[in-house]
């Protein structure tokens, strides 16, 4: 590289060896500034790490003398948030949850706390709008397996559904009837659910399912088919399916039954936490 250097004829500067194209770069010296600002930086990074977390660890990062965190940064914030909402965090654990609406700040607090609790517990099952999915119930209607109004709402959120964690549970559960009737039989009953709501269906096949629905099912969902709230047993005379509605949903669901299982979120959450929560489903419109 040595080899290559000479003085450039223009200017007088020595080369640094290097040509692109036939254009050689000039030996220019670094502007004084730009190196007062570069040797700047290099103190600066050195008393950065010094004084602030920096170098990661195997269990940690160095933790600087500053003893600066985030992590406490936003805890202090927390506290902070906390102690201002106390008075109504206090008033909302001692209200009755029936008579939650008449007291309209406290009932806002509820719903706008609940509906964070919402969007970072439950959104995942039940979606971001509470209009449920395939398995997993839409809280937005009227039709609910265990009640509507806002002290059972509350229950099944602090218990949850037949989960083995909480001995409080809501707690059914549906035969697999596939190990007690005949296949024959099983399509007869579907045939029998599924007239209930749509009138293309075969009568005669019905009315064989009718008698086997009196015989089988009518104990927990009714002789009407309109189910039964103290058991969790859905109402099979509307339109409104948690496994779908078709007569091979249907047939599944009679044959293997179906077990879903909701966490007791008293045992993860803020009793204050669930209480909110329970306020804002409630406020979604198909709470009782």
């Amino acid at each position: 590289m040595t080899d290559l250097k000479e003085k450039d004829e223009v200017t007088g500067v020595e080369t640094t060896g290097h040509e692109w194209d036939g254009i050689r770069e000039l030996n220019n010296p670094l502007p004084r500034w730009w190196l007062w600002t570069f040797y700047a930086c290099i103190v600066w990074g050195i008393g950065y790490v010094i004084a602030f977390p920096a170098w990661p660890l195997v269990t940690g990062a160095t933790q600087g003398v500053l003893g600066w965190s985030t992590r406490a940064n936003v805890a202090v914030a927390i506290e902070e948030h906390e102690a201002k909402n106390a008075p109504l965090v206090t008033a909302l654990l001692s209200a009755d949850l029936a008579t939650l609406s008449e007291n309209t700040d406290l009932n806002r607090y509820a719903i706008g706390r609940g509906a964070a609790v919402f969007r970072a517990q439950c959104s995942q099952c039940h979606g971001a709008g509470a209009a449920g999915a395939k398995g997993y119930p839409n809280l937005l209607d009227d039709d609910w397996l265990w009640g509507g109004a806002i002290d059972e709402i509350a229950y099944t959120v602090n218990h949850g559904i037949r989960n083995e964690t909480d001995d409080d549970a809501r707690f059914s559960m549906m035969p697999a009837f596939g190990e007690l009737l005949e296949k024959p039989e099983i399509t007869a009953v579907v045939e029998y659910v599924t007239s209930l709501t749509n009138p293309e269906h075969d009568a005669d096949l019905a009315a064989t399912g009718s008698e086997l629905y009196a015989e089988n099912c009518s104990s927990c969902h009714g002789e009407e088919a309109k189910g039964d709230r103290d058991l969790g047993a859905p109402n099979l005379s509307d339109a409104i399916w948690l496994y779908g509605g078709d007569r091979e949903a249907l047939t599944e669901t009679v044959t293997y039954a179906r077990y879903g299982i909701m966490p007791a979120w008293g045992q993860r959450l803020k009793e204050v936490d669930v209480r909110a929560v329970s306020a804002y489903v409630h406020a979604l419109g198909g709470g009782e």
